[in-house]
């Protein structure tokens, strides 16, 4: 699964992501509580799609150049 969760400490209800360790571009999505993260591909688009203000899912669209 190209998403993966992040880890937030209840006590104070923060995250705490290492900004070197995933390579390129990414996305950290934030709802209800749960956090995760997911690379953006080279080429494409990648939607989350929302459902009464909340993430329903994320669509990945990749390509690659000619």
């Amino acid at each position: 699964m190209k998403l993966q969760e992040i880890k937030i400490d209840v006590d104070t209800m923060k995250l705490e992501i290492d900004v070197t360790k995933p390579k390129g571009s990414f996305v950290v999505i934030v709802c209800n509580g749960k956090a995760k993260l997911t690379k953006l591909p080279q080429h494409g688009e990648t939607k989350i799609i929302t459902h009464q203000g909340r993430v329903k899912r994320v669509k990945f669209d990749e390509g690659e150049e000619f």
